[in-house]
């Protein structure tokens, strides 16, 4: 995966309903780094036809500025599924999402019916995992292919497959399978967003979670409600401090070098090269950001 598809941001990830026409005309307007239009979900059987139609139609009338467009597809073994991948590689949005993918074998499957469907390059693949099979294999999943470059987390499914409770802070086996695939997305370079938070009123609630899901390392949150954009920007983006303190240490770095210094301390803390990585990776995103 190229640098600039992992620095492209994705704070705030909002999913919108396929079906819903005042709903995706006003995405335009939402500051949200990327949306997912969905057939899954979000849309009943009977719509799910006229969902596809205008859900592509979207995607290629040029109209969502810098927002990155997904669509997510009916699972694989659904009556939906292959118009779905037809229709969407016709359509060429950034990405094609697909629930409930289970093994590196449906990961290549997908990826060869999009090329097979005449997808362009852009066109990546994205894919949730949501399911305890899905866990235990998130890392060759994550290795499978090249062309998917977004694991996207569906904790909702986690929960209610592994008979869990929602609960504050998230239960254990929860944050366990956060972190498992966020190992397994890291070490295939893959971009990782983690799941939603269903209590739309609960403001307090969403920061808490979003900025647990930043101090563990995901790059972004996927949203159900356009309220909870601004919020996922904030938790997932440097701080003014954290520029700063960035732009210090490489400086302070640099001068120490230059001197030949065998030991670097900055702030009274020693400094080494994954340090200086972790501040120019800051300083980066920071320029995607204000780039977008």
């Amino acid at each position: 995966m190229t640098e600039s598809v992992t620095l492209r941001p994705r704070r705030s990830v909002l999913y919108m309903p396929g079906a819903n026409e005042r709903a995706l005309e006003k995405a335009k307007g939402i500051d949200a780094d990327a949306l997912i239009l969905d057939l899954e979900d979000a849309v009943s059987p009977d719509a799910k036809p006229e969902a596809r139609e205008r859900v592509c139609a979207a995607v290629q009338s040029g109209e969502y500025g810098h927002r990155e467009l997904a669509i997510r597809v009916n699972g694989i073994g659904t009556q939906w599924h292959d118009d779905d991948i037809a229709a969407a590689a016709a359509a060429g949005p950034d990405a094609v999402l697909v629930p409930k993918v289970n093994s590196a074998d449906e990961v290549r499957q997908l990826v060869a019916a999009l090329e097979a469907a005449g997808a362009p390059e852009k066109t990546k693949l994205w894919a949730m995992i949501e399911t305890p099979i899905a866990l235990l294999h998130a890392e060759e999943i994550c290795a499978a292919h090249e062309r998917l470059t977004v694991i996207v987390m569906g904790t909702n499914d986690v929960v209610n497959e592994t008979y869990g409770l929602h609960v504050p802070g998230r239960n254990p086996l929860v944050l366990t399978a956060l972190s498992l695939t966020l190992l397994a997305a890291r070490a295939a370079g893959k971009v990782i967003i983690d799941g939603v938070y269903n209590d739309v009123k609960n403001l307090e609630g969403f920061d808490a979670e979003a900025q647990q899901g930043r101090e563990m390392g995901f790059d972004g949150k996927t949203l159900i409600h356009p309220g909870q954009v601004e919020p996922a920007n904030v938790a997932f983006s440097p701080s003014d401090a954290d520029i700063a303190h960035a732009r210090e240490m490489i400086s302070a770095f640099d001068e120490a070098k230059a001197a030949g210094q065998g030991v670097v301390t900055f702030n009274g803390r020693m400094v080494e090269e994954l340090h200086v990585r972790d501040a120019q990776r800051i300083l980066a995103f920071a320029e995607a950001i204000a780039a977008r």
